[in-house]
């Protein structure tokens, strides 16, 4: 018979590799774009960023003001940055995922304001620092981000972390150094 055609697509611990090369304000609006924007709910959204130490500071303090622009409401409303989860049983996973991050002592390092009044899915976009890509077990599909602090030195151990999970999809690399990248892609 016709074949039939299949797509299918699968989540993953997307990440993002940002050194002390990278430039500030293009990491910033690549990690709202991809960790945000869709409420955090496509196949490919950020969901773990490593900075480098030398960096991190700087990186996440822009980060955080980026966030706190971010708009909240209806789709149709052409000031929303960022709409609603898709159900209640997407916002529920949020809640319990960010119950277990304050559990795991992670560090909260910025949230969106929801509006008052706001009826229906949604979950304020969140940034975390936690110490490991192991302390997460599966995939969060919404706008949580995690927030890594890595010391140069450090990198191969990262990249084992990363791969240990085998729960990736997407990897992106914030770096000038040609030989970092290089470095990065090979592993």
């Amino acid at each position: 018979g016709e074949l039939v055609p299949l797509i299918a697509e699968t989540g993953g611990q997307n990440v993002m590799l940002v050194d002390s090369t990278a430039l500030p304000e293009q990491v910033v609006q690549d990690v709202v774009d991809s960790a945000f924007k869709s409420a955090g709910q496509r196949c490919s959204a950020l969901r773990v960023l490593y900075i480098q130490d030398e960096v991190f500071d700087k990186i996440t303090a822009m980060l955080a003001g980026a966030m706190a622009e971010l708009q909240v409401g209806l789709p149709t409303d052409l000031a929303t940055d960022i709409g609603p989860l898709i159900d209640d049983y997407a916002l529920k996973r949020m809640i319990v995922h960010e119950q277990y991050l304050l559990s795991v002592q992670a560090k909260k390092l910025a949230k969106v304001s929801l509006p008052v009044g706001l009826k229906g899915y949604y979950f304020a976009p969140v940034a975390y620092e936690i110490d490991s890509i192991s302390q997460l077990k599966g995939e969060v599909f919404g706008p949580i981000l995690h927030l890594v602090r890595y010391k140069k030195s450090d990198l191969s151990k990262c990249l084992s972390e990363i791969v240990a999970t085998e729960f990736g999809l997407t990897l992106g690399i914030h770096s000038r150094v040609e030989s970092t990248i290089k470095f990065i892609a090979d592993k």
